[in-house]
């Protein structure tokens, strides 16, 4: 099977916002307990944080991390997680029927994202909080001192305010199942506010709003339309959430599920123009994909946990070689709308639907999915250049004409680097890739590495790995025609290096 593909430096699409490659994590499961926090652990740290886990999370060069929710945020009272640990309240936690003693707070995880190389991107209560909690927040976290909560804060002994630049208001309040549900107006109008007045005790951050929590809601469209006719003037970002499975094991179908996530991401975006020229605004509304990935493996193992446990195993999807295939095609289409999508969210990081596995008192281990998204932080950043492909396509049970050929590049003027990444759909034939490639008529074949693997549910273990990728040989880029030719294995991701 053959495909061509023809790249340009003059003509691209947009610059990589660096915040597309950022990472969530939740108080949900083992992610916090068990997970980035272990103080027992052999490997902890001075505050319990495990040293494993910060390595390979500075491995993936996560730029910004989201916390601490997620549905747990919708009945979160932040003012429980700071303080004296051995005096803060355990609750209750209505999201996930869980126990939550609040050991970690907003402090703790500021330090830890320090720790990791990365800013918090801080999510506020509109469930069971609203504005007033909001600003209290902001002022805790961001002013200086002098007044009553910044002084807590220095109280708590943060003397230097965090300035977290980043801020989620609320999370899927769209859904029946978050704590204090609302309408599309209800919310625009809370939002509208909460954004208002945490901007006037900050105005350097930015804020997202809740858009919908996936695009097969009902209420989709509607929902988006009508919180922005609310909150229009005060948002920064809408939110879109999307996970993917695999449950009739279709493997071409799954792989095609990538174009649904192009279609929801162009469709918020048309749906804020049509806000922004209703209202004559000159403000341009961008999106945040602040929850994305694979999700199904753990279904069966989730409707067994006991309720009112503290951080049990929960959502511990254990990925395969399939699954990573279908993480690299979002990645691809994430980067493909780098002129929309300027922040995006991993969920999630540790444990939990998660590229980084721990065992309490163990190892701690990267997944499959872990490497595509590691090479794509690491070489795709820079101006994102229009990928016209010519290639085979198919249909599956629920998508037409999918490409067998998934492919973006980005070149790093900075660094003098040229990235191509691809995924080949074709589940049994290589891929021969022949790329005309003008304006970079100095560049080499840097590298050209595959992951790919006979055995399309392969998974990592803490005692194996069985999917990682491996350089390939057999490329060539002709310095003077500016032809290069490489052979993409099937079912393989793929990251060629231009240098």
């Amino acid at each position: 099977m053959k495909a061509k593909l023809t790249l340009h430096g003059e003509f691209s699409i947009g610059e990589v916002d660096k915040r597309i490659y950022g990472s969530f994590i939740e108080h949900l499961g083992r992610a916090v307990y068990n997970g980035i926090y272990e103080p027992n652990h052999g490997d902890a740290d001075d505050l319990g944080f495990r040293k494993d886990v910060i390595k390979l999370v500075r491995d993936l060069d996560v730029p910004v991390v989201r916390y601490p929710g997620g549905n747990f945020v919708s009945g979160y009272n932040w003012e429980d997680g700071v303080g004296p640990v051995d005096k803060r309240p355990v609750r209750m936690d209505l999201a996930w029927m869980t126990r939550e003693s609040n050991r970690i707070g907003v402090n703790e995880f500021a330090e830890w994202a320090k720790r990791v190389n990365s800013e918090v991107m801080m999510a506020v209560n509109l469930g069971t909080a609203g504005p007033d909690e909001a600003r209290n927040l902001v002022e805790y976290c961001n002013f200086p001192g002098g007044t009553a909560w910044s002084d807590l804060r220095r109280g708590h002994g943060v003397e230097k305010p965090h300035n977290f630049k980043l801020w989620c208001l609320g999370n899927e309040m769209d859904g029946p199942w978050q704590i204090c549900h609302r309408t599309a107006v209800e919310y625009g109008r809370i939002a509208a506010e909460a954004a208002k007045v945490m901007k006037w005790t900050d105005p350097s951050i930015e804020v997202v709003g809740c858009g919908s929590s996936n695009a097969r809601m009902p209420t989709f469209g509607e929902w988006e339309a009508g919180v922005l006719e609310q909150a229009y003037e005060q948002l920064d970002y809408m939110s879109l959430h999307i996970y993917f499975a695999n449950n009739e094991n279709d493997t071409p179908n799954f792989l095609g599920r990538s174009l649904e996530m192009d279609t929801f991401i162009k469709t918020v975006a048309g749906i804020c123009d049509y806000v922004k020229a209703k209202n004559h605004s000159k403000k341009q509304i961008n999106l945040s994909f602040d929850e994305w990935n694979v999700w199904f493996h753990s279904h069966d193992q989730d409707a067994k946990i006991e309720k009112w446990t503290e951080a049990p195993a929960r959502l511990e999807d254990i990925y395969t070689m399939e699954d990573a295939l279908t993480v690299g095609c979002m990645l691809i289409t994430l980067i493909k709308n780098a002129d929309r999508v300027k922040v995006a969210c991993l969920a999630q990081l540790v444990n939990v639907i998660a590229p980084i596995m721990t065992e309490a008192g163990g190892p701690a281990w990267r997944q499959t999915i872990f490497y595509p998204f590691m090479q794509a932080s690491r070489y795709g950043r820079g101006t994102v250049l229009r990928c016209p492909v010519s290639c085979e396509k198919y249909d599956s049970q629920e998508y037409n004409d999918i490409p067998y050929l998934e492919t973006v590049a980005v070149h790093n003027d900075e660094k003098k680097e040229l990235t191509i990444f691809a995924v080949n759909r074709n589940l049994t034939e290589s891929l021969d890739l022949e790329a005309e490639i003008y304006g970079f008529e100095k560049y080499r074949l840097v590298e050209h590495t595959a992951m790919h693997n006979a055995d399309i549910k392969a998974v990592n273990s803490a005692k194996e790995e069985k999917v990682k990728p491996e350089v390939q040989g057999k490329g060539t880029l002709d310095p003077e025609s500016g032809r290069l030719v490489v052979r993409l294995p099937p079912a393989s991701w793929n990251v060629i290096r231009l240098g």
